[in-house]
C-alpha cells in the first residue's frame, strides 16, 4: 500500500468512527435527545467556525459580520424548501450558492479595504441584514421569526439529524484541506503572510481575496442551512453583532489559521454552555474567565497554526501497540 493510499485509508477509518459511532449510539438511545442536540448544534457551530477561519486565519482579512451570511443561508433554506417545496438537500444547496453570490457582492467594493476598515463594513453588513429580515414580514416572520418543521428538527430523528451536520462538517474539511494544498489555496496562504510580496510573484491579491471570502460565504451558507434545519426556528437576531463574535471567539481560542483548532474549541465551548446551565446567571462569570485564562496563557490558541494530524495519532498508537506486543 503506497502511502497516499494509507493516509486516505487512515483518515476515511477516522471519518467513518467520528460519524457512524455517535449515530448508533443516539439510535440506540445510549446517547439521548438532548445530549444528541448539544452535539449537533456543536456541529453546526464548527461549520460556522470553519467558515469565520476561512476569512479571519486562512485570508488574513477581518471579518465581525459571519452571522449576517449564515443568517442569509438559514432563511434561504426556509424559503426554498417550505415555499418553493424543494427537497431539503436542493434547498441546503441553492441557499449555500446564494450565500456565495451575496459574499461577492459584498466582498467586490469592500476587500480593497483592509484591518478595521474591513471589520466595520462587515459589522454594518450584518446589522443591515438583521434589519432587512426584521422588516420582511411577510417572508421572514418578522422579528417572533419563523419555524421550519423539518425532519431534521425532530426529537425522533436525532440520529438523522447528527449524521447530517457531521457528515457536511466532514465533508467540509475534506474538500477545503484540498482546496488549501492547491495552487489557488497556497497563493491565499501567500497573500496572507505577504500581500506586496504575493503581489510583486504576479499574484492576483485581490482576486485570491474574493476566492477566500465567497468560499468562506459559501460555507457559512451552509451552516445557516444546517443551523434552520436542526433547531427548526429562526429569527432575524441570528444576524446580530454577538452571533459573529461567538464565532471570532471559536477561531480565537482554537488558533487562526488551524481547522482542527477553530472545530475543537466550537465543540468545546458549545458543549460548556450547556454543562454550565445549571449555574445560571454564574455561568456568565465563568465562561468568560476560562477565555481570559486561555488569552493570557495561550495567546495564539489551543493549536495556533497548527493541525491535528490523525495519520500521525494513528502511528504512534500502532508504534505503542508494537511494543507492546514484542
Amino acid at each position: 500500500m503506497t502511502e497516499k493510499l494509507k493516509t486516505t485509508f487512515i483518515l476515511l477509518c477516522f471519518a467513518v468512527f467520528l460519524t457512524a459511532v455517535p449515530t448508533i449510539l443516539i439510535k440506540l438511545d445510549i446517547i439521548d435527545a438532548y445530549l444528541a442536540q448539544i452535539i449537533t448544534v456543536a456541529s453546526v457551530n464548527a461549520i460556522l467556525a470553519v467558515s469565520v477561519n476561512m476569512i479571519t486565519g486562512i485570508t488574513g482579512q477581518l471579518s465581525i459580520g459571519q452571522a449576517g451570511f449564515m443568517a442569509i443561508g438559514a432563511y434561504s433554506c426556509i424559503f426554498f424548501s417550505m415555499d418553493l417545496h424543494l427537497p431539503l438537500p436542493a434547498g441546503l444547496i441553492l441557499a449555500a450558492l446564494l450565500t456565495a453570490f451575496f459574499g461577492f457582492i459584498i466582498g467586490f467594493p469592500t476587500l480593497k479595504l483592509t484591518g478595521d476598515y474591513l471589520a466595520i463594513v462587515t459589522l454594518g453588513f450584518g446589522e443591515i441584514i438583521r434589519v432587512v429580515l426584521t422588516n420582511l414580514r411577510n417572508i421572514t416572520g418578522g422579528a417572533n421569526g419563523r419555524q421550519f418543521p423539518s425532519i431534521l428538527s425532530s426529537p425522533f430523528h436525532a440520529d438523522l439529524s447528527f449524521l447530517t451536520a457531521t457528515l457536511s462538517l466532514v465533508v467540509i474539511i475534506v474538500l477545503l484541506q484540498n482546496f488549501l494544498r492547491s495552487s489557488y489555496g497556497r497563493a491565499i496562504l501567500a497573500v496572507r503572510e505577504d500581500e506586496i510580496a504575493a503581489n510583486s510573484s504576479g499574484i492576483s491579491v485581490f482576486r485570491y481575496k474574493m476566492i477566500g471570502f465567497v468560499s468562506a460565504s459559501f460555507i457559512a451558507g451552509i451552516g445557516g442551512a444546517l443551523y434552520a434545519m436542526v433547531i427548526g426556528f429562526v429569527k432575524p437576531d441570528i444576524a446580530s453583532f454577538n452571533k459573529s463574535i461567538d464565532y471570532l471567539i471559536f477561531v480565537v481560542l482554537g488558533g487562526m489559521g488551524s481547522m482542527t483548532g477553530s472545530i475543537t474549541a466550537a465543540y468545546v465551548l458549545t458543549c460548556l454552555q450547556e454543562f454550565l446551565r445549571p449555574l445560571k446567571d454564574y455561568r456568565l462569570v465563568i465562561y468568560p474567565l476560562i477565555l481570559i485564562v486561555v488569552m493570557l496563557y495561550r495567546p495564539q490558541g489551543l493549536l495556533g497554526m497548527k493541525e491535528l494530524s490523525f495519520v500521525k495519532l494513528a502511528g504512534r498508537f500502532a508504534g505503542l501497540f508494537r511494543k507492546k506486543s514484542v
